[in-house]
């Protein structure tokens, strides 16, 4: 009922002519190789809920509910994780908890470790299942280590139907989520007396944290950017963002259908979004942030998973690699990356390279990796290879 009348009535309102197949053609090969210009917003009914509008365009940003979202503090801890279906499993009982060796309040930054280290989880995920593996390891390496839940938001309000699920996050409207993460890291700044925080991101959380730093006065307080699977310049969702917005430009508001399944925070990232187009206008880096962005081969999420990667521009640097560069048997995918042994060793490189001098190269412990991931250990596999690199091979990635 709802596609059959959505589609009538867009038919009804503005017919269009029979395309020939080249036309066709040539109107989807248009939409996917160039950028797609905003869709004319019409906030009381229709077309805005596919094109991820912003608050600051169109009034609640979509037709599939208001983009009202709240942050929430964790309330107690769960127990460490090695993998993600477990920890996901322990937090639909446990909403709200901490990951491991989070969120002490009393910890002060020392000399070795002066900036604390803030973790942004994902889209439909939460602090703890986002991190149950990587928090204890920072925290252990001797960091102040600190996180939230964030863009919590309710079927009604446009989240989507994870929302359905306990504990579900990265849910509502992106820029809103920024506000918050900015209220967050000025509670961290107070709390330790530290200057600037490092922050640690997955998915949506990377891309949302550079919105913080863009437009929300994040830049001066953030100085290392660490990101796993980021959505920087949106995704195809493996092609089908790409063509639901091409079918949008012949009129027919098929993303707004999609909204009504992924929420504002899930169609925000697809390729040529308001939000994903507004955050890249001015170039991919802010000045004064050092950037190391991870992919993977076998990002389903993020498609094509190069665009994850950044390019720096004036006072910035940007490391980008690909997880399976120098370590072929690590298959990785979007949400098993953060519990990659690999992926924690990256994090502790970047943060402190002398303590923490050499990569792991192993195989995702949870991944059979007999068929997805071929061949052996590459140039820089094992200890011998750093981020840094001195002694070691370089992970400094192309395209920074």
């Amino acid at each position: 009922m709802l596609i059959a009348g959505g589609v009538g009535a867009a038919a009804a309102a503005d017919p269009v002519s029979p395309a020939t197949e080249q036309q066709l053609a040539d109107t989807i090969a248009a939409g996917l190789s160039q950028p797609v210009q905003p869709i004319a917003a019409q906030c009381g009914s229709g077309s805005g809920v596919g094109s991820g509008i912003s608050a600051a365009d169109c009034g609640d940003g979509s037709s599939s509910g208001s983009t009202g979202s709240t942050a929430s503090d964790t309330t107690g801890f769960g127990p460490a994780d090695t993998t993600f279906p477990g920890a996901f499993g322990y937090s639909l009982q446990h909403p709200d908890v901490a990951p491991p060796g989070t969120n002490n309040w009393n910890c002060k930054p020392t000399a070795q470790h002066p900036r604390p280290v803030v973790l942004v989880h994902g889209t439909w995920e939460n602090a703890y299942d986002n991190f149950a593996f990587v928090s204890q390891p920072i925290t252990s390496a001797g960091f102040c280590t600190f996180t939230f839940n964030y863009g919590r938001s309710s079927l009604l309000q446009g989240g989507g139907l994870g929302t359905l699920l306990p504990g579900i996050g990265g849910t509502g409207d992106i820029p809103t989520s920024a506000t918050q993460l900015q209220t967050f890291v000025d509670r961290v700044l107070a709390a330790t007396g530290a200057g600037k925080v490092d922050i640690v991101a997955h998915s949506q959380g990377g891309m949302m944290t550079r919105w913080y730093t863009e437009f929300d006065g994040g830049a001066p307080k953030v100085d290392h950017l660490i990101e796993f699977g980021a959505t920087n310049h949106g995704t195809t969702l493996d092609g089908i963002a790409t063509l639901g917005r091409t079918v949008n430009n012949l009129g027919i508001d098929v993303l707004g259908l999609v909204e009504i399944l992924v929420g504002h925070g899930g169609i925000q990232q697809t390729i040529g979004s308001d939000v994903v187009t507004r955050l890249n206008a001015n170039g991919d880096t802010v000045s004064g942030i050092d950037y190391t962005v991870v992919g993977t081969k076998y990002d389903e999420v993020t498609t094509p998973y190069q665009s994850t990667f950044l390019t720096a521009g004036p006072g910035a640097t940007v490391k980008n690699i690909t997880l399976q560069d120098g370590c072929a048997q690590d298959a990785s995918d979007h949400v098993s990356m953060m519990y990659s042994p690999r992926a924690l060793s990256i994090i502790l490189n970047t943060l402190d390279p002398v303590q923490n001098p050499s990569l792991q190269c192993t195989a995702n412990p949870w991944i059979d990796t007999g068929s997805s991931a071929s061949g052996g250990p590459g140039s820089l596999s094992g200890a011998g290879s750093s981020l840094s690199g001195g002694g070691g091979s370089s992970l400094s990635g192309g395209g920074s």
